[in-house]
């Protein structure tokens, strides 16, 4: 068990760095609101950490507040003046709906002299919505981009067209207050207009985009939503100050100050992995077999966030698939792990943050009848992970900063 005990403190060392709180207090410390009303509006995974933080910090100087988050991330009340709402994710539901009808009303008659706290993290995409679109189109249209294989930026580049508050569309109904906008990053180069869809940020994407993506991944369009892929959204915002508090990069540092703890030698490999997870998973393991005949630890890291293609009808996230997709390669090389989590605490449709596999895995599930290539066809990663003890589960973290996949090789 000393590479499965490896793998929970640097996952722990890794999450614990990259909460929002101390990122989130120094950017209001440099805030000025003025004299008139502060209004929180607090959206995404990490909402409830990061608006707990600024009601700590601010206290009764907040007028009113609204937070959305996802079902099970609020942690407890914020006092009477906050409003607290979950909601569904990664498909938004009517509490969403409801939770951003209650942020609009929020915002609703400001003045120049009155700001606007927005508090945004990854996961907002469904969480913070009011769509243009009947809501059971909008439903359809996530479901199939999330089955697509579509990455995070065109998957945003589509909605943030079919919503009342995304692409810059939320500042704008914001206006003429000020919006002081702190953004906790979950898209690897943190573009400011699609973590979340950008709902208080300028849009750079184009309606070209949009219409080619939606071809491409051949989504069931009709006129109206047509007609809305072809309007563009706010290119420029003249109220909105941001501020960006963190992202995969430093959930990486931290996983590379963790390993060296633990005595291994740490190469980060990227921040910005962005493939299939079942490619992910297999290149972790080549990187194994390479350095099988290692004398010494050795630690590879890689941040960002893989896609999964559905062929299947199983369970699981891109992150259970990825370590899955590692076992076989990794059955042959001595004392060598592979794990991959989301630092939100949620993969996929699961309660489960990630997974975990080592040499052991692949003989231990075929020892159960269980063939991890067939399992990978049928998407059910979950099921297999559960059946050998792989399956990482964390609990809602309060932050949401990306994936993090590490290969260990232990001497």
């Amino acid at each position: 068990m000393t590479l499965r005990k490896d793998a929970d403190q640097i996952i722990q060392s890794a999450l614990k760095a990259a909460q929002p709180d101390t990122a989130v207090r120094k950017a209001l410390a440099e805030a000025d609101f003025g004299a008139g009303k502060l209004v929180l509006v607090a959206a995404g995974k990490a909402a409830w950490q990061m608006a707990k933080t600024a009601v700590d910090a601010l206290g009764s100087r907040i007028d009113h507040g609204v937070v959305v988050t996802k079902y099970d991330h609020s942690k407890g009340p914020l006092g009477d003046s906050v409003q607290i709402f979950e909601a569904g994710h990664p498909v938004p539901d009517e509490n969403s709906y409801k939770a951003t009808e209650a942020a609009i009303e929020a915002v609703s008659g400001l003045t120049a002299s009155d700001t606007v706290l927005f508090l945004l993290s990854g996961g907002g995409s469904a969480l913070f919505e009011k769509p243009l679109i009947p809501t059971a189109d909008m439903d359809r249209l996530t479901k199939e981009l999330l089955a697509s294989g579509a990455d995070i930026v065109e998957m945003n580049t589509v909605r943030k067209r079919l919503s009342a508050v995304k692409g810059g569309k939320f500042a704008s109904l914001c206006a003429p207050a000020k919006v002081f906008s702190v953004v906790l990053s979950d898209i690897i180069g943190d573009p400011l207009d699609m973590i979340a869809s950008g709902p208080a940020y300028p849009d750079s994407s184009t309606c070209e985009e949009a219409l080619k993506i939606a071809e491409r991944y051949h989504l069931t369009v009709t006129e109206q939503m047509r007609t809305l892929l072809s309007t563009e959204t706010p290119k420029s915002l003249d109220n909105v100050e941001t501020h960006i508090t963190g992202s995969v990069r430093q959930l990486c540092m931290a996983a590379e100050e963790a390993c060296k703890s633990l005595g291994y030698e740490p190469v980060v490999l990227t921040a910005s992995l962005s493939c299939t997870a079942r490619d992910a998973g297999v290149f972790l393991a080549n990187i194994a077999q390479y350095h099988a005949d290692t004398t010494k630890s050795l630690a590879f890291i890689a941040g960002g966030e893989t896609v999964v293609h559905l062929t299947g009808k199983g369970l699981g996230g891109r992150n259970q698939e990825l370590a899955l997709s590692a076992a076989p390669g990794i059955a042959g090389v001595k004392d060598a792990a592979v794990f991959s989590l989301g630092s939100d605490g949620t993969d996929g449709p699961t309660d489960a943050a990630g997974g975990y596999v080592d040499s052991a895995t692949a003989a231990a599930l075929k020892g159960q009848g269980i063939d991890p290539f067939a399992v990978l066809a049928d998407n059910d990663s979950y099921h297999a992970l559960e059946k050998c003890d792989g399956l990482i589960k964390t609990g809602a973290t309060g932050t949401n900063v990306n994936d993090i996949s590490v290969l260990l090789i232990k001497r």
